[in-house]
């Protein structure tokens, strides 16, 4: 397993592609050597193939344009593999799964559309979940995470499981990583503490989640990327967060 850093966290850096040379450079210098590139500006695949090269750098995962996604799976997987990067991820089901059945569908066409396509390219289409992938459509019907797994076959959808969220959603990190064993690549590592009684996001080992047991059972999972990443550093230096969750890593034996 190696650890990387989710760009979201850097977002606001990223904003034209001056900025998100810069920030790879800041990644980099921190001792990251896997990213996964979200909430980016448009860049052109050479270009980014170029940065990563010069920073030291590989991309692991993306989140990507749905629609641009859709229009043209093939041409992606392409994009792709001129910066070297098999697994592309859509940031969020169907949106955020607000109006339940019709929302999932919509997702689940979309999954069988585009992911079989990107498996022929050889990439593989990544869901990353939130806290609503746990809910369900009537009591009597599993969560919608659970139907994922049974709807869609690991050729045509991956899973991009965010710790932070299956918490914050009612579920066990461990748990379901052990569950979707050989469908989790990639792993979102992200912390929650508790700030004035509500709940926070925080870098990884400060804040309350067992981590040891994550990790252990991202291993059992066969994960292979450990995607540190924080939504809100609550007006903290975002390098400096994922500086401190990489440090906090690299002391339990990661690299």
């Amino acid at each position: 397993m190696r650890i990387g850093a989710q760009l979201y966290t850097v977002r606001e850096h990223m904003k034209n592609l001056d900025d998100f040379s810069e920030t790879l450079k800041k990644i980099a210098d921190i001792g990251y050597e896997i990213v996964q590139v979200s909430g980016a500006c448009d860049y052109e695949p050479e270009w980014l193939r170029d940065q990563l090269k010069q920073n030291g750098l590989q991309c692991a995962v993306t989140h990507v344009n749905v629609a641009k996604l859709q229009s043209d799976p093939a041409k992606m997987a392409a994009d792709h593999k001129i910066f070297g990067c098999r697994y592309i991820g859509m940031g969020a089901t169907t949106n955020a799964l607000h109006n339940g059945e019709s929302d999932y569908q919509a997702f689940s066409d979309l999954v069988h559309e585009i992911g079989p396509v990107l498996h022929a390219n050889d990439c593989q289409l990544m869901i990353h979940n939130h806290n609503f992938e746990f809910a369900r459509a009537s009591k009597e019907m599993p969560i919608y995470l659970e139907r994922m797994m049974q709807d869609f076959s690991p050729e045509e959808l991956g899973f991009t499981l965010d710790t932070y969220w299956v918490q914050a959603g009612g579920g066990d990190s461990a748990y379901w990583l052990r569950r979707l064993k050989g469908r989790v690549a990639c792993v979102h590592l992200k912390d929650m503490s508790i700030v004035d009684g509500k709940q926070q996001m925080a870098p990884i080992y400060e804040g309350n989640m067992n981590f040891d047991e994550i990790l252990k059972a991202c291993e059992d999972a066969g994960a292979q990327y450990l995607l540190v990443e924080q939504d809100d550093c609550y007006g903290e230096d975002p390098f400096d967060c994922l500086k401190r969750s990489y440090k906090n890593l690299i002391a339990k034996g990661l690299k």
